[in-house]
């Protein structure tokens, strides 16, 4: 006969005793190790095994090694970290690699009081929108609730949701872009999908929104979505098109859960804003903003938080963010360059006239001068490539480039654009113009090393962005000459994003040392930089206002060790193209900022911007009079002004209505408070890892603001352990965030923490494991802490708790305990209990005394565990129902839980303490 077991009980398999898990299917049991950890899972069919698969309890031999008060209280420390599946209401907290803010636990909160969880998080930028949504993803996994899940993304940010899930919360996901699909395919079997085969995936947005691949997804797609960027997938233009019909067949399913991210979710565009809340819910596309019911409503589904409003409001993060200064930068050009560019721009007029009637053709003129003068104003060798350009660029590419818009090529973001101008001797005559201002000063470049001297001298570390790939070479080649004891390197479209990705890491291996790197936009987005730099540089001027801040927002972001960030803006008064620009956008959006607290993108409606563009370039270089689309040019301009009035307006209406500040820190704070009480906090785990090394012979070493951990020195078991987790010879570790560049977290599900951990608890259970540790489970001494005769139980408990919602389901739940006892009442528990055990040893009892305490303990205990201690731990399995409830509390049909504890408890440790006086 094959018993049945259900997760949280003990069995006996193998030759030793597991513990239960949920099982994958029925008639399949899923075990853990008493004595190991997570990753020690096993997966087995009882009616396989050779010996039969039987019911076991865990008890405390009566030949249990001894140990003394301080090994007791690591032991009692490591039991605590070792625990993975939390008991109470944010079972997720166990499974953190890092400490979240109490504002980031808002969306948490706002999606577990829904019964189907539809999010739009629309935090500012380096507020934590990943965070957010992993925070989510993380609890919903350990509640049972999420087996399968996608993340949906722009492909350059494919990389970084898949670094971000397996660092911040242990979660490995696989990769779906063009690149990887094929490969993944190619051997599943003909009913298998790619999505059954990997239920964790992270999906690029332009390969899976191709009508071929669009449907098929739609099948296959988990219940639970994260969309990254998602105001990207609404839009006019044919990609963003694709992407809101792919999300618009997801949303269909009534079921599935959405957590959809962006920085940028209204913009001024009240229709593109509805689609975008369609996906919430279909009645948002249509209902009254101003209807105060409709507000209520969508607040439970949208939090937007400026960072102004985490600083300076209740929650008083400020400490999670740097400042940030900006500045604007003008130089001038040399006559040699003036003259070039003025040579250059009378030649695209010269075009521009002959574009003749027909409104295309002006169009393609007007982008073509566009995009030329932008080259011209980058850099001479970006300026020789444009001109140099001979293929023909198609009309609908053009403009997405010229105006920064994210496109689906991504990898062709800094690339100079094709010109398809003729080959003519005045063209010619330019690019022999631009090749000899590639030898000469370049006054722009010198002005960047000027700006730059004082910053370095002071001790930052800057990245330059610029817009095409030949800039951003030119400008390397001349930083690394003006700063010859600086790592000066260089990120740019030409690598692939693994080997973007490598390039800046390897910038953070030399220890200390000063470093610039020069970057085109295709590191604005996907590689957080806050970790090594602390400036950013617009060597370019960015045409989307977003772009301006996304680059800074690789720096200026949430983990920032610098306690100000700088941005500079260079501009050339003397340039035609950066003052047009300055004035028609980066200017007007800028006042936007300051009005509403958000940057507002350009309008999807170009011409007027081209227009308004075209006609400030002539109205500086005084060749307005020289054309005859004079009026259109000025309609254009007044146009664009008028746009960026209605879009501030209605971003300020947007801010005014959906402003998410219902939820204050009260309600966030206690409950996670709780969870790291009894979880242990950060200053718990840095005391656990300081004294276990100190234990193991080996202690952290003080260096500057990080620890040294010499994994190489320790006991040939444990270094096998570490080394086979990444960790060699020696890793330096940070106590608080944020953490260096060169150095980790440590946090209770760091591989250092975990392992020391379940080392000592392994070596406590078998006495064959780490011998000379000395690591016992029960003992006696006399200290000054207790008045009379007290025994203290270690306690691992199990629960068994039962998710009570559209599918019922059941869990696995554990806790460390200590419970302080005199006689059959309990006196102590938790951290009172604690301060018993830490309290030193006054002194050592006798060998026969303290054999002979121990011995009366051990034999009272299986009366503790029928009384006292089953009462404690069912009350305590009452108090995580009431935790669970009061979270879960919401309007509406809701899911509860109920909690059965696991009798009788592990005692992992027993251990008397006398009154010193005796």
């Amino acid at each position: 006969m094959v018993l049945s077991f259900s997760p949280g009980d003990l069995v006996r398999a193998r030759g030793r005793e597991w513990v239960a898990l949920p099982a994958p299917r029925e008639g399949i049991l899923a075990l853990r190790p008493l004595s190991g950890s997570e990753n020690d899972v096993v997966v087995l069919d009882p009616s396989l095994e050779v010996s039969a698969v039987e019911a076991a309890r865990f008890d405390l031999p009566i030949d249990a090694r001894t140990t003394v008060q301080a090994k007791a209280a690591l032991l009692a420390d490591a039991l605590r970290l070792t625990l993975r599946r939390g008991a109470g209401p944010f079972r997720s907290a166990a499974q953190l690699a890092f400490e979240p803010r109490t504002y980031q636990l808002v969306p948490l909160l706002m999606a577990l009081r829904l019964q189907v969880p539809r999010l739009l998080i629309a935090d500012d930028v380096g507020i934590g929108k990943t965070i957010e949504a992993g925070l989510i993803l993380r609890e919903l996994m350990d509640r049972g609730e999420v087996d399968a899940f996608s993340v949906l993304c722009p492909p350059h940010l494919v990389d970084q949701w898949i670094v971000e899930l397996k660092d911040r919360f242990g979660i490995d996901a696989v990769a779906v872009t063009s690149g990887t699909a094929a490969r993944l395919e190619r051997d599943l079997p003909l009913a298998q999908t790619l999505f059954d085969a990997y239920p964790h995936t992270v999906v690029s947005l332009d390969y899976i929104k191709a009508e071929k691949r669009r449907e098929g997804f739609a099948r296959a797609c988990p219940d639970f979505v994260i969309v990254d960027e998602a105001h990207a997938c609404v839009g006019t233009h044919k990609g963003r098109q694709q992407r809101f019909e792919l999300l618009q067949g997801l949303a269909r399913d009534a079921e599935r859960r959405m957590i959809m991210l962006t920085a940028t979710p209204h913009s001024g565009d009240e229709e593109a804003f509805s689609r975008l809340l369609s996906l919430i819910d279909p009645d948002f596309a249509t209902l009254d903003f101003e209807d105060a019911r409709y507000r209520e409503r969508l607040a439970r589904h949208y939090v937007q938080r400026r960072r102004v409003d985490l600083i300076e409001g209740d929650w008083q993060e400020d400490r999670s963010f740097p400042k940030h200064e900006t500045k604007e930068h003008a130089y001038n050009l040399s006559r040699e360059h003036l003259a070039f560019q003025e040579a250059v721009l009378e030649y695209c007029f010269s075009l521009v006239s002959k574009a003749g009637a027909h409104k295309k053709d002006q169009r393609l003129a007007f982008w073509g001068t566009l995009a030329l003068m932008r080259c011209v104003g980058s850099s001479p060798a970006a300026a020789l490539s444009a001109l140099r350009n001979r293929a023909a660029n198609e009309a609908d590419r053009l403009e997405p480039q010229i105006y920064d818009e994210d496109g689906d090529d991504e990898d062709a973001v800094d690339i100079e654009p094709n010109m398809a101008l003729s080959d003519d001797p005045q063209l010619r005559a330019l690019m022999d113009l631009a090749g000899q201002l590639l030898s000469d000063t370049d006054p722009k470049l010198e002005a960047l090393i000027g700006v730059l001297r004082p910053m370095i001298k002071s001790g930052a570390n800057p990245v330059v962005f610029c817009r095409y790939l030949a800039t951003a070479e030119h400008v390397k080649a001349g930083l690394r000459k003006a700063f010859p004891k600086l790592t000066v390197d260089s990120v740019t479209g030409e690598l692939t994003p693994d080997e973007r990705r490598d390039r800046v890491s390897e910038m953070a291996l030399e220890d200390g040392a000063q470093r610039i790197l020069v970057a085109t936009d295709c590191l604005s987005e996907g590689i957080n930089l806050q970790q090594l730099f602390d400036t950013v540089v617009h060597y370019d001027l960015s045409w989307n206002p977003t772009r301006h801040q996304q680059r800074e927002g690789r720096v200026d972001r949430f983990g920032q060790p610098a306690e100000l960030v700088r941005s500079i803006m260079m501009f050339s008064p003397d340039s035609a193209i950066d003052g047009a620009v300055l004035d028609v956008i980066l200017r007007k959006a800028q006042e936007i900022r300051k009005a509403t607290g958000v940057t507002v993108p350009l309008p999807d409606e170009r011409g007027p911007v081209t227009d308004a563009l075209m006609s400030a370039m002539m109205l500086r270089r005084g060749a307005h009079r020289q054309l005859t689309l004079d009026l259109r040019l000025e309609d254009g301009a007044r146009a664009m002004e008028a746009r960026w009035r209605d879009a501030s307006e209605n971003e300020k209406k947007s801010r005014a209505r959906f402003a998410q500040n219902a939820m204050k820190p009260a309600e966030v704070t206690p409950e996670w408070d709780k969870a790291k009480h009894l979880l242990g906090s950060p200053e718990d785990t840095k005391h656990f890892v300081e004294s276990a090394m100190s234990r193991f012979g080996v202690p952290l070493e003080k260096k500057r603001n990080v620890y040294v951990a010499h994994v190489h020195a320790l006991q040939h078991a444990l270094k096998e352990k570490l080394e086979q987790r990444g960790l060699a010879p020696s890793v330096k570790l940070a106590m608080a965030e944020p953490a260096p560049s060169d150095a980790a977290l440590l946090t209770r599900t760091h591989p250092l923490t975990a392992s020391l951990a379940e080392s000592l608890v392994e070596a406590s259970l078998d006495q064959e494991a780490l011998p000379d540790l000395g690591i016992g489970r029960v003992g006696a001494w006399p200290t000054t802490a207790v008045t009379n005769m007290t025994r203290l139980a270690l306690l691992r408990v199990r629960y068994k708790l039962t998710i009570h919602a559209r599918k019922e389901r059941l869990l696995l739940a554990e806790e460390a305990a200590l419970v302080a006892l005199q006689g059959a009442t309990i006196v102590a528990s938790g951290e009172d209990a604690r301060a018993l055990l830490s309290t030193p040893a006054t002194a050592d009892l006798a060998t026969i005394a303290r054999d002979r305490l121990i011995n009366t303990a051990q034999e009272e205990l299986p009366k503790l565990l029928e009384g006292p201690l089953a009462q404690f731990v069912n009350q305590r399995a009452a108090e995580l129902v009431e935790d669970h409830a009061r979270l879960r509390a919401a309007a509406g049909s809701i899911s509860r839980v109920s909690v059965e504890a696991v009798l009788p408890p592990d005692v992992i440790g027993l251990f008397v303490l006398m009154p010193a006086a005796v």
